[in-house]
């Protein structure tokens, strides 16, 4: 059968599924290069069913999309057949101010998601990049965090339930709609960060915060990485309470605020939240070393660049971008290995990260006016694979094309026959993004 006579079987079934408006064949959007030859945007769980079950039927492969903020991490695929987007899921499930929980569509929006609960007061803790884009699924797919880590826990921490469609058409569900929910096994954390292998995911349900009334962030400067990480320490042991506790590199600085002097420092930002009178004990406990401070339209600037430092990385040419979560007491050790292995194989290095909870993002590229060969960046990726301490993990999130079949995992699982299974239930066909994160 023809390629064209294929696309238009598929189309037709789809259209009978989710309607001719919501179903385009060969459509721009590219995966890491390759293309999809149909994207569907289903409107209902039970659709996606009926969509999951006719791949499972015709083994044809099917990749989930928000909002096309994440696609270019993973393998390439050796071809896609369904480009499915969640984009139509967008329902408020249900809404409880008083409570502080919310139950939202996976296709909603991370922006239109916290301007809603901003309204009453309320603070969603998720801030990944983009989130005019990014949405509720891609979210938790992909377990994304920003600097509202360190305050309020990362993705895992404040979803309180899950609802989703696994690989071969089956419904399911984990946690519910209130905090203190512990019953069986816990699916929602083994869908978050499943970047989209196991199920699709239809809804999710947060647990919501007070807004912050008033913030004031604080921003010291060091010679050194060393310097800053020790000062970060001495913060950890304060009283103080960070909402924000960010390292951010020289180079980083620039990268974010390309303005930023030749000379730029090794920052510790801190973003306090209170009354006056802590944020009076912010500035007196955080001492000399603080040359700047933020408030209002300057400061909410400042943490918006910051939480878009991963597409910003993305933007340079042959980069490689990594996200490592590592024990606290090694996350200075690294960070000086990263820095001899940049210098040696002739890259830049640009980290940020919620030094506070063990995670930093670095990437890597070419210094200015140099080439740098494949195998320049396996032995980088090698090097520092050799040097991380135990208990750690490393993924990476974005490189070069013809790099990506010499990665290795994407992760550094330490149970990944366990990963292996739990995929061999939920999705026995490999319908869902095969190829992209194998196993």
């Amino acid at each position: 059968m023809s390629t064209t006579a294929v696309v238009t079987r598929v189309g037709r079934e789809l259209i009978a599924i989710c309607g001719a408006e919501h179903v385009t064949e060969a459509p721009p959007e590219r995966i890491l290069g390759c293309a999809p030859s149909v994207a569907v945007r289903p409107g209902l769980a039970e659709e996606i069913v009926a969509i999951l079950r006719f791949a499972n039927e015709n083994d044809l492969t099917v990749v989930p999309a928000g909002g096309f903020t994440q696609q270019q991490s993973g393998n390439v695929p050796a071809q896609i057949d369904i480009l499915l987007y969640t984009s139509r899921l967008t329902d408020v499930e249900h809404y409880d101010p008083g409570d502080l929980t919310i139950g939202i569509g996976a296709g909603s929006a991370i922006s239109q998601l916290s301007a809603m609960v901003g309204k009453d007061g309320l603070l969603f803790a998720g801030d990944p990049p983009l989130p005019g884009r990014a949405t509720v699924g891609g979210l938790l797919a992909t377990a994304m965090a920003g600097p509202l880590r360190h305050g309020f826990g990362a993705p895992r921490d404040y979803c309180i339930g899950i609802r989703f469609v696994a690989g071969d058409g089956r419904t399911g569900k984990g946690g519910g709609r209130v905090v203190k929910n512990v019953a069986g096994y816990d699916m929602m954390k083994l869908m978050i960060g499943s970047q989209g292998t196991l199920a699709i995911i239809t809804g999710a349900s947060f647990k919501l915060f007070p807004a912050p009334r008033q913030t004031r962030t604080f921003v010291a400067h060091f010679s050194t990485g060393a310097e800053a990480i020790e000062y970060q320490r001495r913060i950890l042991r304060s009283p103080l309470d960070p909402v924000c506790l960010e390292l951010v590199s020289p180079e980083a600085h620039r990268l974010l605020v390309p303005a930023s002097p030749a000379g730029a420092a090794w920052s510790i930002c801190v973003r306090g939240a209170g009354s006056d009178t802590v944020l009076t004990r912010y500035r007196s406990e955080l001492g000399p070393a603080v040359a700047r401070e933020m408030d209002g339209a300057n400061e909410l600037g400042f943490w918006r660049c910051v939480a878009d430092f991963t597409p910003l990385a993305c933007e340079k040419p042959d980069s490689l971008l990594l996200s490592l979560a590592l024990p606290l007491q090694e996350v200075q050790p690294v960070l000086a290995n990263l820095e001899q292995i940049a210098a040696s194989g002739g890259f830049t290095l640009a980290a940020i990260g919620r030094v506070g909870t063990g995670h930093l993002l670095a990437a890597l590229w070419p210094t200015s006016g140099r080439q740098a060969a494949k195998s320049d960046f396996i032995a980088a990726l090698s090097a520092l694979r050799a040097r991380l301490p135990h208990h750690s993990s490393m993924a990476v999130l974005y490189c070069p094309t013809e790099l990506r079949s010499e990665t290795g995992p994407l992760q550094t699982p330490t149970h990944l026959e366990s990963m292996r299974a739990v995929k061999r239930t939920l999705d026995p066909k490999d319908i869902l993004n095969r190829g992209r994160f194998p196993l």
